[in-house]
């Protein structure tokens, strides 16, 4: 990896053997490691040194993991900071209530490096996409990928970094229903390892940033196939 674009990654786990080995693993990819053991060091990383991602463990001293990425995202500065989440819980509840509280994808543990290297590098490839910079507009809904906002008749609208892509998506694609699967390889990108349960999380938390106005009824269900963008009833 060529220095001048080297990405800075923060490993939160409470256990130094675990952190030593990703250190290790991830610095052996070109990657810069940043450490924390618990919350608190993870927020003090953030500020002064600002990660390209983080590693964030679930169960942490004090303040746990989950309670932190909440806090990520309610945060202006650090709202679309990629977060994947490190596990022990392979509950399917447990995954969803992570993806709910803004994680954008999570690992369960034991995990392989490989696996998790590929899903960092899916991450960041994501993150990192530049989006084109027409503003585009429908009913009232207007997104601008240029200044990464979404308004409803000239009100903001709040919402995460995934939910945005997959609503500029929709917008870019009208009327077209696409398959679970077709969304994770059209908006999530190739070879991702997640599951395609994913997908309905998102939609359920666009559907809620839009729903203020009404304008949830463009992001329809299709029964047996999908989903799409449609401003017709």
């Amino acid at each position: 990896m060529d220095a001048s674009v080297q990405k800075r990654i923060l490993v939160v786990d409470d256990e130094p053997a675990i952190r030593d080995m990703l250190s290790f693993a991830l610095g052996r990819e070109g990657y810069a490691v940043l450490e924390a053991g618990d919350a608190q060091e993870a927020q003090t990383a953030i500020a002064d040194q600002r990660p390209d991602i983080v590693l964030l463990d679930w169960m942490l001293p004090g303040v746990s993991g989950i309670d932190l990425a909440r806090r990520l995202r309610r945060d202006d500065n650090t709202r679309e900071l990629p977060i994947i989440m490190l596990t022990a819980r392979d509950e399917e509840d447990s995954k969803i209530r992570g993806l709910d509280v803004g994680a954008d994808d999570y690992v369960t543990k034991p995990f392989s490096t490989r696996e998790l290297l590929a899903r960092i590098k899916a991450v960041l490839r994501r993150a990192g996409a530049e989006a084109a910079e027409q503003v585009i507009e429908y009913d009232g809904l207007k997104l601008d990928p240029s200044s990464h906002r979404v308004s409803v008749s000239g009100d903001a609208v709040d919402m995460g970094p995934t939910e945005f892509r997959l609503l500029q998506f929709f917008m870019n694609h009208p009327e077209r229903v696409y398959s679970r699967g077709q969304l994770l390889d059209r908006v999530w990108g190739g070879n991702v390892y997640i599951e395609e349960r994913t997908v309905d999380v998102h939609i359920r938390r666009l559907r809620k940033a839009l729903a203020r106005k009404g304008h949830d009824r463009f992001i329809q269900t299709v029964r047996g196939t999908g989903y799409r963008f449609s401003t017709q009833v």
